[in-house]
């Protein structure tokens, strides 16, 4: 096959014109294209009254060789890579040592997956339920104040990436096309098949629940087990080697093959993990608010007249500016058409994020804008200070948005002026279970507020309305990513801990669904060709 990208073409060509292009780049007759395929589609809306549709599409021809030689020269003809997925082991019928992995979010999930597939029958071990009764308690949470903190946004099957927009994108290398390993597993088990080539392809919050359902089934039907509701209280080690895990009922099970994915919330686990002696070192991660505009100003600032174009869909963001205080601030999780959403897993402490339907078809756009932050000069007491403040942050915004799981807002225009909001403009904001009016700045340390009133008036000049006054500042985020990082060598086992296996977001590996489930594969086939060495 026939690789050709940059086929560029105007947002309203009829379906024919993608073949009419293919047949002018390459100067040929239809008779000479046995078919096509679309790789990839993205948007160019650099020029907004020219807003283009960029292909690379896959083609299939007699004339491969020839025109290969004819267009030696140009870097947009090449022959299609092979990007099929070949399995690095297979575990032998007499294997018994079979391999534990804790967390089913999109990294144990994949793990386990891979680890079924290459015959491995693995032990799946989750501390909160299933993806269909996390739901329930989820949304019983943002409607009626009720946390359970084994099942919730952070704990439960689909991890922490079920309840947000279900975005399937990185900016991870990727040379052995993992990514696309994870995509066609996800199609498999019920995506829409698009995600396999628009640019920045997502699924959706509810429909996630069925995919993870079906991946959950895959495992299973392959020898995998699945055991919910059971959490890993400790690790078992000696000499440097893991020996198994125990569980909250008291319970061992045994094996010397831990895959560790568990999340950017268990910090419970992360405690345990640093008694024992496991290396960790604290990592930067960022902390800040969720933002909301109107749909339909994004819409208007990215797309111009073509804004509500059905091909377009609802517009997103990526934004970052860099403060005088040394400080950088930028957009992060960016939810089109969705809403924000109540992510606490302790106690009196609160906690949002962002999530959206398939759709994207709500009526507020909301963002994560968020200030990094460093262990160096803001957490230096050891390698869990990050979690400590988390903490202390989250228990403080509780506490401002009245001790009942509301949470604290302000408009962005009282906010850059440091006056407390006292009700509501054109600006409704989503969160459940609903949202206390105030002043923000207490929240978070004054370094970062400051560089939140400097970005924003920056990002305005990047999509006009962004400092809108009655856009609404909802707090807060703190969950943007693992304030530790579990140190691994080459063979993706702990530094100092043999057959631990950190993976994932929560042991800093990865940064949404698709690099978890990618950094999900590599640990996966690191374990099988551990268990099949020698």
């Amino acid at each position: 096959m026939l690789r050709i990208t940059e086929i560029k073409l105007p947002l309203d060509h009829p379906e024919s014109a993608i073949q009419a292009a293919i047949l002018k780049k390459l100067r040929l007759n239809p008779i000479d294209i046995k078919n096509y395929s679309i790789f990839k589609r993205s948007t160019d809306a650099r020029k907004k009254k020219q807003i283009t549709l960029v292909y690379i599409v896959d083609i299939t021809t007699p004339k491969e060789k020839a025109l290969l030689k004819t267009f030696k020269k140009d870097p947009h003809v090449m022959p299609t890579p092979d990007m099929t997925y070949k399995l690095v082991a297979k575990a032998s019928k007499e294997e018994t040592n079979r391999p534990i992995v804790i967390g089913t979010g999109p990294c144990g999930m994949f793990t386990g997956l891979l680890l079924a597939q290459m015959g491995f029958r693995p032990i799946i071990l989750e501390r909160g339920k299933s993806v269909r009764d996390r739901s329930v308690d989820t949304f019983g949470f943002w409607l009626k104040k009720r946390l359970n903190p084994e099942s919730n946004a952070q704990f439960g099957e689909g991890g922490a990436g079920t309840f947000s927009d279900g975005k399937l994108y990185s900016q991870v290398s990727d040379p052995h096309h993992y990514g696309r390993k994870v995509l066609t597993e996800l199609v498999n088990a019920g995506a829409a098949p698009e995600i396999l080539y628009v640019n920045r392809p997502h699924i959706g919050t509810y429909r996630l629940v069925k995919i993870v359902q079906n991946l959950r089934s895959q495992i299973e039907s392959l020898g995998g087990e699945i055991h919910f509701q059971n959490r890993v209280k400790d690790i078992e080690i000696e000499n440097g080697q893991v020996q198994g895990v125990v569980l909250e009922n008291g319970d061992k099970i045994i094996g010397n093959h831990v895959v560790l994915a568990v999340g950017h919330s268990s910090r419970d686990t992360f405690q345990m993990l640093h008694d024992r002696g496991v290396y960790i070192e604290p990592k930067p991660f960022s902390i800040g608010f969720r933002v909301e505009h109107p749909q339909s100003l994004i819409d208007q600032c990215r797309y111009g007249d073509d804004a509500g174009n059905e091909r377009l869909g609802a517009a997103d963001y990526k934004l970052v500016h860099h403060c005088e205080n040394g400080r950088s601030v930028y957009s992060f999780c960016m939810c089109p058409g969705g809403k924000v959403v109540a992510a606490a897993s302790e106690p009196g402490r609160l906690v949002t994020n962002g999530m959206s339907e398939y759709a994207r078809d709500e009526s507020n756009a909301n963002s994560a804008i968020v200030v990094g932050i460093t262990p160096e000069t803001d957490y230096p007491d050891g390698p869990l200070a990050g979690i400590a403040l988390q903490r202390k942050l989250e228990a403080r915004a509780f506490e401002l948005g009245g001790s009942s799981y509301e949470a604290p807002g302000q408009l962005v225009g009282d906010f850059l002026e440091g006056t407390p909001s006292t009700e509501f403009g054109t600006v409704y904001p989503s969160y459940k279970p609903g949202v206390k009016l105030g002043d923000l700045s207490p929240s978070l340390p004054d370094y970062a507020i400051a560089a939140l009133r400097e970005a924003i008036p920056a990002f305005d000049k990047k999509i006009h309305g962004f400092a809108m006054h009655d856009a609404i500042l909802t707090g807060i985020e703190t969950r943007t990513s693992s304030p530790i990082r579990i140190k691994r060598d080459d063979s993706y086992q702990s530094l100092n801990t043999k057959g631990l296996y950190p993976a994932g977001e929560g042991a800093g590996y990865a940064g949404g669904i698709l690099s978890a489930a990618i950094d999900g594969i590599k640990v996966a086939e690191a374990v099988a060709l551990s268990l099949t060495a020698g």
